[in-house]
């Protein structure tokens, strides 16, 4: 018997999440020129992952 495609290992799943996390987006930010320290990390702005 062969293994079902969707029982594969994390490893092979390499999808570009469009996703990101709090951490993530403040560097986003940063590298913007866009947040300082001492900003609220919480309401942040809409960001898009780099390309």
């Amino acid at each position: 018997m062969s293994q079902h495609s969707s029982l594969k290992g994390a490893s092979t799943i390499a999808a570009k999440r469009n996703v990101l996390k709090r951490f993530e987006r403040v560097e986003v930010l940063k590298k913007r020129g866009q947040w300082k320290t001492g900003d609220k990390v919480l309401g942040l702005r809409k960001t898009k992952p780099d390309a």
